[in-house]
């Protein structure tokens, strides 16, 4: 194991890209926030408590919070959507969970993640319990997306296509990261939180073949369980100091490989900040199928004059939403509707969007699934690995649209909507905060919540910020 001697925000006696990580978590601070993170912080913020408001009314939402009050440890941490209170650990717990809940959150395109459903409730609960404000909890969301998505990019494409949730194995170094900065651990004991949180890591995506709605837990898992590894670092338990790039360290166990040359670069404080490239969902799926939506939503209502529909694939996409799913073609839970390329393809052409209703609609039972398994199965699917090598780190669509009368059109979407380069407009991000929470807060409620975030006043508390979600 090579060493390098540290500075004060550095630990001792471990590898370069350890040391570079906790140096990260050590150093950075609110006035080095620039303007395009900032606005990712802020869209991030929107969109995140809108769907922990929305989604808590879920069935398995009710589950979640049921399981929480069930165990939970006193504390001042607030329940989104509740008058509820807990330890910060449980209500990020539930929050995440609220925040993942319904495949609507954030993206990160480069590690294929979700990363605000994780350090958004992490740096709120804390924040509360401690008395933090805005300006604190910020810089806390900032650091935890940083490491989450830098250690996210250097395991990109490969933590996907070996059947991992990238979101579920990340989460865990995030919101370890997020209790390090706001509890101001040192740095010996910031390294320790980390490495405890690799032997939390974990999750497939197994549900995308065989269901059950633990995925929808996942954010939450990966969070409490990134808190607990600081819990234990800050009672002195320790980890391996080489917990990322040793012999039996993260990538070598869970990708078979090194982390690359050099990536300790990677984490340097001058490198733009991942979290100014917050990627919003406009539609209510994985975000693997995106792009596809968007190139077929000119086709709807043209379903009679449709011969055939082929879609070439990313391999790592394929196997989160297209062949690989077992149920791909015949989907029989929420779970397999969501991770289907086909089924989401046919919302498109048959014109029945593919946001929030139609989902809900299929949750309670009204929706005719008929005609969208009909035209489901003719939709082709086909791996095309250039698609990776050509676009790292993009989530794009190649689709051929083959009529009746033996002509054809060829669509490439390379930025679906919510994408950095093809961003919600401020007027959509809205629609969908309002959509989420005007039923449950109430118009004029929801419409406060929202210019308080807009505002992102950094002397307000993140307790005054919780109250106004309930």
């Amino acid at each position: 194991m090579t060493t390098t001697q540290p500075d004060s925000s550095s630990p001792a006696n471990c590898p370069p890209l350890e040391q570079a990580v906790v140096r990260l978590i050590q150093n950075l601070t609110f006035d080095q926030l620039d303007a395009p993170a900032h606005a990712g912080v802020s869209r991030l913020m929107r969109d995140q408590l809108a769907l922990q408001i929305g989604t808590s009314q879920m069935p398995w939402s009710h589950q979640v919070l049921a399981f929480a009050t069930a165990q939970q440890r006193p504390g001042r941490s607030r329940v989104a959507a509740s008058t509820a209170t807990m330890s910060a650990a449980d209500a990020a717990f539930v929050n995440g969970a609220y925040g993942h809940g319904f495949e609507y959150d954030d993206a990160h395109g480069a590690s294929a993640s979700h990363p605000g459903s994780c350090v958004i409730p992490a740096a709120l609960a804390i924040g509360e319990e401690l008395g933090s404000t805005l300006e604190e909890v910020i810089t806390a969301i900032v650091t935890g997306y940083e490491v989450y998505t830098r250690i996210g990019v250097l395991a990109a494409p490969d933590l996907l296509k070996r059947g991992y949730h990238p979101h579920a194995v990340l989460s865990s170094f995030g919101a370890a990261a997020v209790s390090a900065k706001l509890r101001k651990f040192d740095a010996e004991t910031t390294l320790h939180a980390l490495s405890i949180a690799l032997s939390h890591a974990a999750g497939t995506t197994e549900y995308t073949s065989t269901g059950g709605s633990v995925k929808r837990v996942h954010a939450g898992i990966g969070t409490r369980s990134g808190m607990v590894s600081a819990d234990m670092a800050q009672a002195g338990i320790t980890g391996p100091r080489a917990f990322l790039s040793g012999s039996k360290g993260f990538f070598r166990t869970f990708l078979q490989r090194g982390p690359g040359d050099r990536a300790e670069e990677r984490f340097r404080l001058d490198q733009p900040f991942e979290i100014g490239t917050v990627w919003l969902k406009a539609y209510c799926a994985c975000y693997c199928t995106h792009a596809y939506i968007d190139a077929l939503r000119p086709f709807a209502g043209r379903r009679a004059d449709i011969a055939d529909i082929q879609a070439r694939i990313h391999p790592a996409f394929n196997v989160v939403v297209g062949t690989a799913n077992a149920n791909a073609y015949e989907p029989k839970n929420i779970e397999h509707v969501q991770f289907s390329l086909p089924t989401q393809m046919a919302f498109a052409v048959l014109g029945m969007g593919n946001g929030y209703k139609v989902h809900r609609g299929y949750l309670d039972g009204k929706l005719d699934m008929g005609p969208v398994k009909e035209v489901a199965r003719g939709i082709g699917i086909t791996e095309a690995p250039e698609l990776e090598q050509r676009y790292p780190g993009k989530f794009v669509a190649d689709v051929t649209v083959t009529f009746l009368d033996g002509t054809s059109e060829h669509v490439f979407v390379e930025d679906p909507i919510g994408s950095l380069a093809n961003p919600m407009s401020e007027t959509e991000q809205d629609a969908k905060f309002m959509e989420l929470t005007a039923d449950l807060l109430g118009e004029d409620r929801a419409q406060t919540l929202l210019a308080t975030l807009r505002k992102m006043d950094p002397c307000i508390k993140a307790a005054d910020l919780m109250a106004l979600t309930h």
